[in-house]
């Protein structure tokens, strides 16, 4: 699996290296609290309108049809990967698990590999087919459906296992705008961010958020997009099979549709991929990105680390193992796990097995880790609960604890081999089997599986959205919905 990573560059094409250093003590930043109540949709998916054409512009409101109307954003929405911006995983307030059923299967134009979103009584989804869907809760019905490009057939990429290669990262709601944002591949190895309205779907923004280096289509956007301080946060990482010259990054647009875009590149010659499915979490207003392996196995570059950038994508921070080069060598990097915050520590596994557990105010470097003991081979994201993660294991999830002075400790492993992405509510660690296309829903406290139910085969990494009284799933073929009791 990929992995990727680049030098600094901030602002529109001018180039300058981040000096690393003690995060300064800001609060912590999430998401605003604020979406719209959606309203009746217009055009509904039978012909989606075609989408522009990349560039950098904003889309205004066609005459005789509403923007959204932000409004408060409560904890039974799902506005981002994995709930918030420092990505719980975790439903406040999700209905008490009871027998848990089917409720509807809804089928789309594509595989949806993003973790549906969920604003203001929608449900969100958005495929390979590069389209974006609003579907009813109730029923999985579309209110409406935007085409935006025509997605990259896989015999134009140098490499890659998604055919056709269009939106695969997890959407995000901004409730400042009340637009939906998407980033979409397409022919030509191009990468467009859109802002889709909420209400309507009509197309509002438009902006190329292309990689900084490397060639473009060898890039691939999985990682979720972030929001933060009126950003969208896109990170790049490479193809599966490493191929051809990628490099990991990351790019800011402004969410307004126009400003300067700004980027940071990991400082590698290849290959340092940003690519986890959970995006970065955000510590202290801060973007935490965990970057797989480089191409060196001598000078150190930057790469098999956890970054820490601010939002102007300066690098502040940063950590890697002492057994980089190696990593790098063998492909046993950190870039497959997105990072946990634990309290005021950050918990990382990667693909070696070894979970670090990180200072959140000073990464501490090559070998800075606080503790470390050996947890699994981790690909996706986590679900935090207090001092307990539980973490997306290949043969599993387990849950560990990470107490105040950050040691962790292994607490369970559960017995079936479920490998995606767990999240947390009702009573019940949600995790999907995606290659049986089984949901488990497991006791939090022994991980013993309480129910199972068949969803349909998921992509790799999917993860469960909990949101209003009903879970959703991204299959290959589109989206279940599954009621608790």
């Amino acid at each position: 699996m990929t992995t990727g990573r680049g030098t600094t560059s901030t602002g529109t094409g001018t180039t300058s290296t981040g000096t690393i250093g003690r995060r300064r003590a800001t609060p912590a930043t999430a998401m605003a609290a604020a979406v719209a109540l959606v309203a009746a949709a217009a055009g509904c998916g039978s012909e989606p309108a075609a989408g522009p054409t990349p560039s950098e512009q904003t889309i205004t409101t066609p005459s005789g049809t509403t923007a959204a109307s932000p409004g408060p954003v409560g904890d039974a929405d799902w506005p981002t990967y994995h709930h918030d911006n420092a990505r719980t995983g975790v439903a406040p307030g999700f209905p008490t698990l009871g027998t848990a059923s089917v409720a509807w299967t809804s089928r789309l134009d594509g595989a949806v590999y993003g973790q549906p979103i969920v604003v203001g009584g929608m449900v969100y989804a958005a495929t390979e087919n590069d389209t974006v869907y609003a579907l009813d809760p109730a029923t999985g019905k579309a209110k409406w459906s935007r085409h935006l490009a025509t997605p990259v057939p896989q015999h134009d990429l140098p490499c890659g296992n998604i055919d056709p290669l269009g939106i695969t990262s997890t959407m995000v709601y901004d409730p400042a705008t009340g637009l939906v944002f998407a980033l979409a591949e397409s022919t030509g190895g191009h990468h467009t961010l859109y802002g889709v309205d909420a209400a309507t779907g009509t197309v509002r923004v438009v902006r190329a958020a292309e990689p900084p280096k490397g060639d473009p289509i060898a890039h691939q956007q999985r990682s979720a997009l972030t929001l933060l301080d009126g950003k969208v946060y896109v990170a790049y990482g490479g193809l599966a099979g490493d191929c051809a010259h990628y490099i990991g990054s990351v790019v800011a647009v402004p969410t307004v549709g126009n400003g300067p875009v700004a980027s940071y590149a990991v400082p590698t010659t290849r290959e340092a991929g940003i690519w986890a499915p959970g995006g970065a979490a955000v510590l202290d207003g801060h973007l935490l990105y965990a970057v797989g392996n480089g191409e060196s196995t001598s000078g150190y570059d930057g790469s098999d680390s956890v970054l820490e950038l601010d939002p102007q994508l300066k690098l502040t921070d940063r950590f890697s193992p002492s057994t980089w080069a190696d990593d790098n060598a063998h492909d046993l990097d950190l870039g497959s796990m997105s990072p946990a915050v634990v309290g005021t520590h950050v918990l990382i596994a990667g693909k070696r097995g070894t979970g670090y557990v990180l200072d959140g105010k000073h990464f501490g470097g090559i070998g800075g880790e606080v503790a470390k003991t050996e947890i699994c081979k981790a690909f996706g994201g986590s679900a935090v609960n207090g001092d307990t993660v539980y973490v997306p294991c290949t043969d599993g999830t387990r849950a560990v604890r990470v107490d105040s002075a950050g040691k962790p400790q292994v607490l369970w492993h559960t017995t079936v081999p479920a490998r995606g992405a767990p999240v947390l509510g009702g009573g019940a660690v949600w995790v999907v089997d995606y290659e049986d296309g089984l949901l488990y829903l497991l006791d939090p406290a022994s991980g013993a599986v309480r129910q199972k139910l068949s969803i349909g085969t998921a992509p790799h990494f999917a993860s469960p959205t909990l949101a209003g009284e009903q879970a959703y799933v991204g299959t290959l073929t589109g989206v279940v919905a599954v009621r608790p009791s």
